[in-house]
């Protein structure tokens, strides 16, 4: 026979008169002299028990039990006194009259309240299991669950097939450092951890499979920022003998039909950006589009300026003049601004010029700022023509190398529009805003190397005709690959496949890869592609992203049942650690030196 006949969170109106039987955590006990209440807890939720000392044995119980205690108890659903209802509760219109009280099992006094706010994260996942009780992360891992259903649910029903890949696969050079797992078969050899299962999905293309997917892990060994984990999952999806568009349209519904079926949010249809026009307009690859600020270019009308920063930039190769009007920014104060400079050269910015616009008409006079001396009127014109300035705004400029000028501004942008001003002044929408990013550049130059490296993968397909300018006009060459973009965040990314022998070997001409190198990094792909190779192409959506993004989440911390510090160090098993000599041996590894762990 079952411990429980149903969940706590799920008694409803609908049982009263009912006697269940519930299994659960003591969420809070609170002695109303006399009668003791309960607020038992469950994935589900939590439920009022209510014990009276008319039942002396249970109530003896009752007053023995303590925070998270595990217990069962059995009880008549009874409607809730007139004026104790609770509507934030889907069991707040009754409460259990309970019959009998068991412990299942005692708990030590726990080191936090679970409805305790602001804990620490060394806390939290020092003391994860407990921190995985609290409804906060319950929701968060229960609605992971029901994503992963529905995208599941989606690709079976458009004929893709689940296959798993290796984890133990072999280095490759590409992207970011591989985790590497000793072979003690084969002494001194290295298998590698997966940081996608790329090479493996194109070979299931080739192999005929059609239609692959998996939700898999993935592992990168690489600098970790706030959002990043050494181990993070994938819903990775890859098709045949379908183009780019085919291929956007069907992943953007099911993207559309997993966020309508598990948050009931249409995300209506997504417009589509060329990575050209993102850059231009917000500095960025994945633009916010919920900040309503836009970049003004400026580098044609700055050569002449007096003003060496914005002319130097506006001269040199690479390089970028550009306005940010901020709409009623004239009110922001001086060390506000400040602020905003110091905040821009984290992003390589060497300083941040800025225009106050009190009085549009007044021309030259109307403007408050130490460089206009230096701009010339038909600079002055431009600025204020082209970013449509009005009295009592406030003009940030970028000028640099574009990339620096691009992500400096463009973090600029986002910090504006995200502040409490921001907000305040409408530049800011508060809605869900999709984005399909097209046509990246194939190549980016490498300007310490002096090479071109491929920006997304070598394998990525160049657009029709794009090939032969390959090794003459790197630069002028666009992929067919493709990032759906989030509210700022990459959701997902990917390409066509390059699936013909002589595209792939012009790209490796282009990156300067040899033929013995390709052929060590990548022959067994190369090898296959040899055997009639079908067109193919797909993408990877970070789930953990998503799942952060849908639950508001601080941080992909807080999807992940056990994730890392940003450290990369689990606080809760206390990995890594150290392993023991005859380990090491069998691995015929030794150690050159250790250094004293650092605390966490």
């Amino acid at each position: 026979m079952a411990m429980r006949s149903h969940y706590c969170g799920l008694v409803t109106e609908a049982l009263l008169g009912q006697t269940v039987t519930l299994c659960g955590w003591v969420n809070r006990r609170r002695d109303h002299g006399g009668v003791i209440f309960i607020d038992l807890r469950d994935r589900e939720g939590t439920v009022q028990v209510v014990c009276d000392p008319d039942r002396p044995e249970m109530f003896h119980t009752a007053e023995e039990v303590r925070n998270e205690y595990c217990v069962q108890v059995t009880g008549l659903v009874r409607a809730r006194p007139a004026g104790t209802t609770n509507d934030k509760l889907k069991s707040g219109q009754i409460e259990v009259l309970c019959h009998e009280l068991k412990v299942l099992n005692p708990s030590v006094t726990p080191p936090f309240q679970l409805d305790e706010e602001n804990l620490s994260e060394t806390t939290r996942l020092t003391h994860r299991v407990l921190d995985l009780r609290r409804p906060y992360m319950q929701h968060n891992l229960m609605l992971r669950y029901r994503v992963a259903m529905e995208v599941r649910k989606f690709l079976d029903a458009n004929g893709f097939i689940d296959i798993e890949t290796p984890m133990l696969t072999k280095s490759t050079p590409e992207g970011a450092r591989d985790y590497l797992v000793p072979s003690r078969v084969h002494p001194g050899m290295f298998f590698a951890l997966p940081q996608s299962p790329q090479l493996f999905k194109q070979l299931l293309m080739v192999a005929g499979f059609d239609r692959y997917y998996q939700i898999t892990k993935c592992f990168r060994d690489e600098d970790l920022r706030a959002d990043r984990q050494p181990e993070f999952t994938q819903i990775d999806i890859e098709t045949s003998f379908m183009d780019e568009q085919d291929i956007r349209a069907l992943f953007e519904h099911m993207v559309r039909t997993v966020f309508q079926n598990t948050l009931g949010i249409d995300l209506g249809s997504f417009p589509v950006m060329s990575y050209q026009e993102a850059a231009r307009r917000f500095g960025s690859d994945k633009p916010d589009l919920r900040v309503r600020l836009e970049f003004t270019e400026l580098t044609d009308v700055m050569k002449e300026v007096d003003f060496k920063v914005f002319s130097a930039a506006a001269n040199m190769p690479g390089g970028r003049v550009v306005a940010l009007r901020v709409p009623g920014g004239a009110e922001i104060s001086r060390s506000e601004i400040d602020g905003y400079t110091e905040f821009v050269k984290i992003y390589g910015a060497k300083g941040l010029a800025w225009i106050k616009v009190n009085e549009v008409a007044k021309g030259r006079d109307g403007l408050q700022s130490p460089i206009v001396k230096n701009l010339h009127d038909a600079a002055l014109d431009a600025i204020l023509a082209r970013s449509g300035a009005q009295d009592g705004d406030l003009i940030f400029f970028g000028a640099d190398k574009e990339k620096v000028v691009n992500d400096a501004i463009g973090a600029l942008r986002i910090k504006i529009g995200h502040s409490e001003f921001g907000k305040k002044k409408g530049l800011f929408e508060d809605r869900w805003a999709p984005l399909w990013v097209v046509d990246f550049p194939m190549f980016e130059f490498d300007e310490d190397e002096q090479r071109w490296n491929a920006v997304h993968h070598p394998f990525t397909a160049p657009k029709d005709g794009h090939e032969d300018w390959m090794v003459s006009a790197p630069e002028k060459c666009l992929s067919k690959a493709y990032d759906m973009v989030l509210n700022g965040w990459e959701l997902g990314g990917g390409s066509v496949r390059i699936h013909r022998a002589d595209v792939q070997q012009k790209v490796f001409d282009a990156l300067k890869i040899s033929p013995e190198e390709a052929q060590l990094k990548f022959g067994f792909l190369l090898d296959a592609l040899q055997y009639g190779a079908p067109p193919h192409g797909g993408l990877a959506f970070g789930l953990d992203r998503m799942i952060t993004l849908m639950t508001g989440a601080e941080s992909i911390r807080d999807v992940i049942a056990f994730p890392k510090t940003q450290r990369a160090q689990c606080l809760l098993t206390h990995a890594p650690s150290p392993v023991d000599e005859k380990q090491l041996r069998e691995l015929h590894i030794r150690l050159r030196s250790v250094e004293a762990p650092k605390a966490a």
